[in-house]
């Protein structure tokens, strides 16, 4: 009886253990997108098309290709986020178009959440 008990205890001890520490050596899984894909499209084609191209891949002399920028791949959606909102002027030394990113692409109205669908959209035509 006290061996069945001291069992019991050794193994609910080890379950215990197991689930504190989670288990499992497997990676966490890929962070899910935040944004929607559609929505972002049809707010980039109003905001950010006219520099960018309808799919993202630029305009000579305007904007920059975003389906293969490396600039984009390298920051996180809140990083993105933070630069669709403050924009690039021709001061900065990373503009190598001369012409200025307005904050927001120009739309003032833009909320965070819109910017996040536009950014959702942004990273689903990412070549990588």
């Amino acid at each position: 009886m006290q061996m069945t008990r001291l069992f019991i205890i050794l193994l609910l001890t080890v379950v215990l253990l197991l689930t504190a520490c989670g288990g499992s050596d497997a990676p966490d899984a890929p962070a899910a997108p935040v944004g929607d894909v559609a929505a972002g499209k049809a707010l980039f084609q109003q905001s950010c098309a006219s520099c960018h191209g309808p799919n993202a891949e630029g305009m000579p002399g305007l904007g920059k290709d975003m389906t293969t920028s490396s600039f984009i791949q390298g920051l996180n959606d809140q990083e993105l986020l933070t630069f669709i909102k403050t924009g690039r002027p021709t001061s900065d030394p990373l503009n190598t178009t001369g012409v200025d990113m307005p904050p927001k692409g120009g739309n003032p109205a833009l909320t965070d959440s819109q910017l996040l669908d536009i950014i959702a959209f942004i990273h689903s035509v990412q070549k990588k």
